[in-house]
């Protein structure tokens, strides 16, 4: 596999500050020296993560990028999102760790912890000594997060939880979960502790995607929770929900990442196939896919680089993330399938990357809100009327 150069047919690199493209070309460097020649080894097993990176992740100020304070990175918004895209063109797995870990785990604590709280976990989860899951999504209930069956009931000077959570990343092989419950006050965020008596992480096995990824199902049954372990800032709906903000914000980056990888193999493999008297890529319909590969991929590059220059300035609606989140995963999707197409038989097996990015893909369209859920969200911000 050859030296990855990126896409810049905006010339968009123009626009980026030097902070920016260091960060975006040392974890570029990372995916593709560290990263890479792992990642096969690891999909081959059933869910497995590769632990050993975590180290160099830390060193790279992955976690909590965009955060300041606490050991964290203190990067800009668009610094953290060229991260993530660059976590992902390696493998849609990659990426989703450390957002879990950055956006819907540590940005909790961050945004609505006590001082004692941020002090306590955030510098273990900068240097990847302490790992985080996010607590929402339950069996019965994944886009409509407001139906949560998780209870949280005071026990004597602290707090009982009882319920489960299912499509948890990291959940078996976290430190703390930020676990959210339904109490009598309203929703609110607790940190369980791994070890905690009565909390239980299983991994779900069989996936056909994320196979890079540890996904697992937390049961809590009578789990005691102290005082100083609920997030006092949270209370409602809007604390679990603005950490899907974040995270959506990371995906919309992170899914131009796919993108790019499976564009830039299929144009490399295309000059290099040679079909029917002439290489793959001097022919019509394949230019005319390649063509609409790169438009696709640069609407998607002015998307993101916009929400993220919004996201700075502090003038950022939800609704603006739903609408790149929807898109950019649509794109990539889109781009990861015809670039399959066009590596023919060679697109199914595993010295190419497409397939694997694709098969991640459909669970990235699926998850931190289905496309069809970002199509509504937009559809009642155009409408002001919410579809039934």
């Amino acid at each position: 596999m050859g030296e990855f150069t990126g896409v810049d047919f905006m010339l968009l690199d123009e626009e980026l500050s030097d902070e920016e493209r260091v960060a975006r070309d040392a974890v570029r460097s990372f995916v593709t020296s560290e990263f890479l020649p792992l990642v096969q080894e690891h999909i081959r097993r059933d869910g497995s993560f590769p632990m050993e990176l975590v180290p160099r992740l830390a060193e790279l100020g992955v976690f909590g990028a965009n955060m300041q304070g606490y050991g964290c990175a203190g990067l800009g918004e668009v610094a953290y999102g060229l991260v993530m895209q660059e976590l992902e063109r390696g493998d849609s797995g990659l990426r989703s760790f450390a957002s879990v870990q950055s956006a819907l785990c540590m940005f909790p604590i961050h945004a609505y912890g006590s001082e004692a709280q941020k002090e306590r976990w955030l510098p273990g989860m900068a240097r990847g000594e302490l790992i985080g899951c996010f607590g929402l999504t339950e069996p019965d209930f994944g886009s409509y997060a407001q139906g949560m069956r998780t209870r949280g009931e005071r026990s004597g000077g602290g707090w009982r939880l009882n319920g489960t959570k299912r499509w948890i990343t990291n959940g078996s092989i976290a430190d703390l979960s930020v676990i959210w419950a339904r109490c009598e006050e309203g929703v609110q965020g607790f940190v369980v502790e791994k070890g905690a008596p009565g909390f239980e992480a299983r991994d779900i096995k069989g996936k056909f995607s994320l196979r890079g990824s540890v996904t697992s199902e937390l049961f809590l049954q009578d789990v005691e929770v102290p005082e100083e372990n609920r997030l006092p800032g949270a209370l409602g709906m809007k604390g679990p929900l603005s950490c899907l903000t974040q995270a959506r914000y990371g995906i919309a980056w992170g899914a131009l990442g796919a993108a790019l990888a499976c564009f830039d193999e299929v144009v490399e493999y295309a000059r290099s196939r040679e079909v029917q008297g002439g290489p793959l890529a001097g022919k019509q319909l394949t230019q005319a896919r390649l063509a609409d590969m790169l438009t696709e991929i640069t609407k998607a590059q002015l998307l993101a680089l916009r929400l993220g220059r919004l996201k700075e300035q502090g003038r950022l609606h939800h609704a603006m993330v739903s609408m790149a989140k929807r898109n950019n995963v649509d794109i990539a999707l889109q781009v990861a399938r015809a670039a399959r197409d066009l590596l023919g038989a060679n697109g199914i097996v595993d010295d190419y990357q497409a397939m694997r990015h694709m098969v991640n893909l459909e669970t990235v369209r699926t998850y931190e809100g289905t496309h069809d859920i970002h199509t509504l969200v937009l559809g009642e911000h155009i409408t002001g009327m919410r579809a039934l």
